[in-house]
């Protein structure tokens, strides 16, 4: 057993001293860097010279454009809205284009970096994380379908959609043509992923890592700022067109539904993993929280390793499997996100009056815990990777587009948090099979009554 552990160079290493080697890869990490994601460390060393300088996040900028976009939308003259109406065509263009790059930038060198190591326990933990992931988005689509119907009411939300006093139409429209499909960009970077991990080579590696930090340069420079005049133009168009109040009345039940949802998988996954060391679930999630807490400030997976790692040898993982789990988790497990993303596109097609049936989601479930993988470097890169997805598989629009970009930022902190708070479940079954036999310090604390 302990054979199989050591045949992944530098777990050792990084178990030695887990919460100071654990760290992200460095494209990924420069990414962050990039993007003002503050390791833990460094916040804290900020806080203490006394020196913060208030800064508004993604998040607050998105609620900004959507109250804004709704009281503008009241008095805003026509003109007005069709220029709104002209620059949302063009950055939806944009927007689509970019779409396959996004796809070919985050899985190629994700998926060449997963292949390139070796043994049984990355394969364990790929295929758990994989189906972790799938089975939130599931788990998320069966809700929805048993609740949204009635919350959201379809049919007549449908009506009240199409009721619309107006219809704005743009100046002109722009055609950015992308330069793959879909699904093509997915086949090739699969392609090049498993040919690069095969040849073992560091050039293409190398053109592939320059590759996503361009994809996610061009994110973080040319999308995510412009994103709230996108999001600012959407809700002033349909607040011109009498559409926002059904909206927003979706958005409001739908979180809501998402929340509960969230505590539940994590309740779910951690009642799993008790099965497997004989734990008190609540217990160990109760240990957990200091990094359920550094996820929702960070709102980056890669950001959190450290305390999550810290925290999850201290529920009893053994130092080398929660060295090579807990990085590795914090790329390809997508629990939290895939809830999100299903859940919020399933409230979109009820209320469009669009089919959403189970073999379309399980067709879109499937594809995306492929999709997403490597997406957590970004704020919002989930959603980013996802959008290709939403179009060719579930026929989104591009003001459905938009309102799920709206509506999954407006929750990105707990999809990350529930993100890296089930890496902690997902290693300790994964101990179960590749730990060390635990101390019996580390035992006693996960089975201690809360």
């Amino acid at each position: 057993m302990t054979k199989e552990i050591n045949s992944v160079p530098a777990v050792g290493k990084a178990a030695s001293d887990p919460v100071a080697n654990a760290a992200p890869d460095p494209v990924a990490g420069k990414a962050a860097s990039d993007l003002g994601v503050v390791p833990a460390g460094d916040a804290v060393a900020k806080g203490a010279e006394g020196k913060k300088r208030f800064r508004i996040g993604l998040l607050g900028w998105i609620v900004i454009a959507i109250a804004s976009g709704i009281g503008v939308g009241f008095v805003a003259p026509v003109w007005l809205a069709e220029l709104f109406a002209t620059f949302d065509g063009i950055f939806s263009q944009f927007l689509g284009f970019l779409i396959p790059l996004i796809i070919v930038g985050f899985v190629t060198p994700a998926i060449a970096d997963v292949g390139s190591r070796a043994g049984k326990l990355l394969v364990a933990t790929a295929l758990l994380a994989y189906g972790a992931t799938f089975f939130a988005g599931m788990l998320s689509y069966f809700t929805g379908v048993l609740t949204f119907p009635g919350m959201i009411g379809g049919e007549e939300g449908l009506f009240a959609l199409k009721e619309g006093t107006s219809h704005v139409q743009p100046w002109f429209t722009m055609e950015i043509p992308p330069l793959m499909s879909v699904m093509t960009a997915l086949a090739l970077a699969f392609m090049l992923g498993l040919g690069i991990a095969f040849l073992k080579g560091d050039s293409l590696r190398n053109c592939a890592g320059e590759f996503r930090t361009i994809v996610q340069k061009t994110i973080s420079v040319a999308v995510l700022p412009i994103l709230p005049f996108y999001i600012f133009g959407i809700f002033l168009n349909m607040t011109v067109e009498g559409q926002v109040g059904v909206i927003l009345q979706t958005f409001i039940k739908v979180i809501a539904v998402i929340f509960f949802l969230h505590i539940f998988i994590l309740l779910l996954q951690y009642c799993i993993a008790a099965c497997f060391n004989r734990g008190n679930p609540l217990k160990m999630l109760r240990t957990m929280l200091p990094a359920y807490f550094t996820a929702l400030g960070t709102q980056s997976s890669a950001a959190t390793i450290p305390v999550t790692l810290r925290q999850t040898i201290e529920i009893g993982v053994d130092e080398d499997v929660a060295g090579f789990v807990v990085p590795l988790c914090a790329t390809i497990h997508m629990s939290g996100s895939a809830l999100k993303i299903t859940a919020c596109a399933l409230a979109l097609l009820i209320l469009h009056g669009q089919p959403y049936d189970l073999g379309i989601f399980l067709h879109f479930t499937a594809m995306l815990g492929v999709t997403i993988v490597a997406a957590p470097g970004i704020p919002g890169g989930s959603i980013m990777a996802s959008l290709g997805l939403l179009s060719s598989v579930l026929g989104f629009d591009q003001q459905m587009i938009a309102l799920m970009i709206a509506l999954y930022i407006a929750m990105d902190s707990f999809g990350t948090a529930c993100n890296v708070t089930g890496d902690g479940a997902l290693a300790v079954i994964l101990n179960r099979f590749f730990g060390r036999k635990t101390t019996a310090a580390s035992t006693k604390g996960s089975n201690d009554p809360v």
